[in-house]
């Protein structure tokens, strides 16, 4: 079990490990309640890109955002809790920010906002992977 040899770490204990998914945890929770905040304007801008249903899409996936980033800072159920922060990424990311369709200022913001999720997106890689990897040492 992780933590129990001399050098490993519990990542649910583990410092380090607590402050990067607090950290982390702070971003999806701010993105969380934003989307709650503005779930108004989320609803129109995902009518604009297609996608189907989305006064029920919208506020359901951040609904999983948030209960996933509590599973993920509070290292429960982490390979899920990555898992659902990761197909949140997936699935929102290319359709709401497609900034190569897109010009000027609406351009920008966007590919800037493609690129942070990009990069949450890898967080939620590395933790699904180190998740795992403690699902196997227990095996």
């Amino acid at each position: 079990m992780a933590g129990d040899a001399p050098g490993e770490s519990d990542p649910a204990r583990d410092p380090p490990s607590l402050l990067g998914r607090s950290l982390y945890g702070g971003v999806l929770a701010y993105m969380a309640v934003d989307g709650f905040r503005n779930n108004d304007k989320r609803v129109a801008v995902a009518e604009e890109k297609g996608v189907p249903m989305p006064d029920v899409f919208v506020p359901f996936v951040t609904g999983m955002l948030l209960v996933a980033n509590v599973g993920l800072v509070l290292w429960r159920l982490p390979r899920t809790a990555a898992g659902a922060i990761a197909l949140f990424f997936v699935g929102t990311t290319p359709v709401i920010h497609d900034f190569w369709n897109m010009e000027g200022n609406e351009r920008q913001g966007n590919e800037i906002n493609f690129l942070k999720n990009l990069a949450l997106l890898g967080a939620a890689f590395v933790f699904l992977d180190a998740a795992s990897d403690e699902d196997s040492e227990t095996e």
